[in-house]
């Protein structure tokens, strides 16, 4: 089973490198690093969620587990963070895209954690075709508008 949760772990990180690549690309405030941690610490939360307490004896356990908590916990954190890289400066919000790139990277790194590999794979392949559509438009807006100026 160790392999398994390895292979987890991997393609997670991988999956956050290829987000956070763009972003580094594109010089924004949360880059490589920071979505390689965060999409590698949510799997490896998700796994210890779900995994990481089967050595327990069943017969001496009350408590009911329910591996959907810290999942919880990892959204709420992220949100944390993600208000980290919002700015407000002379009337105009920076930093939303960000935020939300963040967030699903945590996601992303959740369904790693379960296995859910193909869903995050077509994830992190629609949140660059996002970031690239937006970039691609919003050159195309800029430039009718220099144009027509």
């Amino acid at each position: 089973m160790t392999e398994e949760f390895i292979i987890r772990l991997l393609v997670a990180t991988a999956l956050g490198a290829i987000i956070g690549l763009d972003r580094e690309y594109r010089t924004k405030a949360a880059g490589f690093r920071t979505h390689v941690l965060v999409a590698l610490g949510s799997a490896l939360f998700m796994i210890v969620s779900v995994h990481g307490f089967d050595n327990l004896p069943k017969d001496q356990m009350t408590l009911s587990m329910d591996p959907s908590r810290i999942a919880a916990q990892v959204v709420s954190g992220i949100g944390f963070i993600g208000a980290g890289t919002i700015i407000f400066q002379k009337n105009v919000v920076k930093g939303l895209t960000t935020a939300a790139g963040l967030w699903v990277t945590a996601a992303i790194g959740l369904a790693c954690g379960v296995g859910m590999y193909v869903l995050a794979i077509v994830s992190t392949l629609l949140v660059l075709v996002c970031f690239e559509a937006f970039n691609f438009f919003l050159h195309k807006i800029r430039g009718k508008k220099e144009n027509e100026e």
